[in-house]
């Protein structure tokens, strides 16, 4: 696991399955409707069994469709984790819709709940970068600069790992890493 320190919190970046980390929290890549679905959501789903998707339908019944950069938190199930955060990253439709925006806010708003739960420690999947198209080099300089700016501005989150799936997402998050470890002027 690559870590570096941004201000007081350790961020950490590993490949592997974010079902299986052992944090406060983690994020789910949920979809609007809250109902489950593919990918990071559908694996969420499975491990953590049935009582997220209660805690979801009572959501949604309260407050319909889940908007794009928005966020919501469950208990974690049957995971290792107290809580999921569940936030609705945007589909990619060229940039020209507010992509980045929106991807900031899922990032944004996930942190905000966390730290409103007192979560210490969170785990983010790569948000939007799978079905929804966005381009993975684009989403994880949006996502690295997202945490860092608000980790400085607030430090009670100890630890947030970044947890890809695939090589090609760990090599793009690896060189964000190396950048923001090196001194200006030395790399």
């Amino acid at each position: 696991m690559d870590t570096i320190s941004v201000g007081r919190t350790k961020l950490a970046l590993k490949q592997g399955d974010i079902t299986l980390e052992s944090t406060d929290a983690i994020v789910n890549a949920a979809n609007s409707s809250l109902m489950g679905g593919g990918g990071v959501d559908g694996a969420i789903h499975r491990a953590g069994g049935p009582s997220i998707l209660d805690e979801y339908k009572t959501i949604r019944n309260q407050r319909g469709d889940l908007p794009t950069g928005e966020a919501v938190i469950t208990k974690g199930g049957n995971l290792k984790v107290r809580y999921v955060i569940h936030t609705v990253g945007p589909v990619w439709r060229g940039g020209t819709h507010n992509e980045d925006q929106l991807l900031t806010n899922a990032y944004k708003n996930s942190l905000a709940l966390a730290v409103k739960h007192n979560i210490r420690t969170i785990a983010f999947p790569c948000i939007s970068t799978g079905v929804y198209g966005f381009p993975g080099e684009r989403a994880s300089r949006i996502a690295f600069r997202t945490v860092s700016e608000f980790v400085r501005k607030h430090d009670q989150i100890h630890e947030i790992r970044f947890i890809v799936f695939g090589m090609g997402d760990y090599q793009l998050y690896q060189t964000l890493f190396h950048d923001e470890s090196t001194p200006q002027g030395t790399a």
